[in-house]
């Protein structure tokens, strides 16, 4: 798989947000390709992303990107971006392309995207829903008063709103939250049930862990049970299609996650 990856000249986000499920995904032959480059424009607390000045957008990565789906045999393609706020689409045109070139290859697969905010462009965010993705996901990541100190040049309003966008569009709108970063239980029931208020189908919920020494330390341990109560209270809330578990991420059986909406 990386020998694959490195050839493409590709990068994933599993190897560049150090996900703790990387060899188990690497193992099932899937992978979450990071497009638009490997540095992001912001520097959440949270991602061990690099962030800096990127590059410009490379032409040839779609078709790259699709080639090694094609080449892993994928029937589910998980496409996620650095956030691109140098950029004026904040690389919306790029995502379309990319899913453009994997249905072409691959006309079968199902197509997953976890995108950023676009900075609220409903421009952006549109080209994305024109390129027809089974899923957009978009995350919330924490709760709107943590936002100034894990996510500072986010805004939760923002992200509402956009995936209020996308479920009206009719594609199924995921986002997911990561526990620990020092919420409290009442601020976690108002994100979800702000979530389904959006119109949000599949959730994910995971345990924070801190990548790096550099980033935000872990306030608090979430022990399976307690996840399995979110995920129950969750499903009451709504909610089609819901993973809760410590090692839980974005995409992680996202293929499994989109199979039990269907159903």
């Amino acid at each position: 798989m990386q020998a694959l990856i490195a050839a493409g000249r590709l990068h994933t986000v599993c190897q560049e947000a150090r996900c703790p499920n990387l060899w188990e995904c690497y193992a099932r032959n899937t992978a979450t390709f990071l497009i638009l480059g490997d540095r992001c424009t912001r520097d959440c607390r949270f991602c061990a992303v690099g962030h800096g000045a990127p590059a410009p957008p490379d032409p040839g990565e779609p078709d790259r990107v699709a080639r090694a789906a094609a080449e892993m045999g994928l029937a589910y393609v998980v496409l996620t971006s650095v956030t691109r706020d140098d950029l004026a689409d904040g690389g919306a045109a790029h995502f379309a392309a990319t899913i453009a070139a994997v249905r072409r290859r691959l006309p079968r697969a199902r197509v997953e995207v976890l995108i950023p905010d676009f900075q609220g462009n409903p421009e952006a965010l549109a080209a994305v829903i024109a390129a027809g993705p089974d899923v957009i996901n978009h995350n919330i990541e924490t709760v709107p008063r943590l936002y100034p100190r894990v996510r500072p040049q986010a805004d939760y309003r923002r992200s509402l709103q956009l995936l209020a966008r996308v479920a009206a569009s009719g594609i199924p709108a995921k986002s997911g939250l990561m526990l620990g970063l020092g919420e409290d239980e009442e601020e976690v029931c108002t994100v979800l049930e702000d979530l389904r208020a959006a119109g949000c189908r599949i959730l994910t919920l995971g345990q924070y862990l801190q990548p790096t020494p550099a980033h935000l330390p872990v306030v608090s341990w979430v022990t399976p049970e307690g996840f399995e109560a979110w995920r129950r209270r969750a499903l009451a809330l709504g909610f089609d299609e819901v993973a809760a578990a410590p090692l839980v991420r974005s995409s992680y059986h996202a293929d499994e996650c989109f199979q039990a909406l269907e159903r």
